[in-house]
């Protein structure tokens, strides 16, 4: 095993936590919804068409913050999670937004996320931007720790975690699209906690 410290850098949404995109689709009916950086890649794009489609149907940061008072992590995610704290420093890298994700952060056990914020009317409620915190924040801050002397494991499951998965000292996919894995058959594919468990402990000399 490496000498230096190993940070671990996780995607939230679909490794964690269930899309919060696609869980409002489904309370809303809107299919629109449902587009996610596993369909669209360009992150710019995506959201462009989700903050078109969110003005058309009226729905405003209240909707959002109910639908994820009604979720909970994936199965396992928290044990996954509080084992991996064991093992190395933990830290988010999500390209989702605090107003939504803090409620599901805290039933994660409070773990380090670097997210993007949210532009909303203070009177309506409704959702008129967003802020990203950095272009390409993942890769970005995978180099900055890399900078810093850690040595980095990556663990995402979609197009815009690729860049921080192939910047990363080691990258592994957890459960993705068939797609993404046959467009990059260079990183590893885990399809649940327990896989991923093995290889970290296999591969990065992690205790079980």
């Amino acid at each position: 095993m490496n000498d230096r410290m190993t940070v671990a850098c996780l995607d939230l949404e679909g490794v964690l936590i269930p899309e919060i995109w696609i869980n409002l689709a489904e309370k809303t009916g809107i299919e629109e919804l449902k587009l996610t950086t596993r369909d669209i890649a360009d992150y710019d794009e995506l959201m462009g068409k989700r903050l078109e489609v969110l003005d058309e149907n009226g729905l405003t940061l209240e909707d959002f913050q109910e639908v994820v008072a009604t979720m909970d992590p994936l199965h396992g995610a928290r044990e996954f999670l509080h084992w991996l704290r064991g093992q190395v420093e933990v830290i988010i890298l999500s390209d989702t937004f605090r107003e939504f994700a803090m409620p599901l952060i805290a039933k994660l056990g409070h773990p380090t996320i670097f997210c993007h914020s949210l532009e909303v009317d203070s009177k309506s409620g409704v959702i008129k931007n967003y802020r990203l915190r950095q272009m390409d924040q993942k890769r970005k801050a995978v180099i900055a720790l890399r900078g810093l002397n850690f040595r980095t494991l990556s663990i995402g499951d979609s197009y815009n975690d690729l860049s921080m998965l192939e910047e990363a000292d080691s990258g592994v996919f957890f459960k993705p699209t068939r797609q993404i894995t046959e467009e990059h058959p260079e990183i590893p594919v885990t399809r649940n906690y327990e896989e991923l468990k093995s290889r970290l402990c296999e591969y990065h000399g992690f205790r079980a």
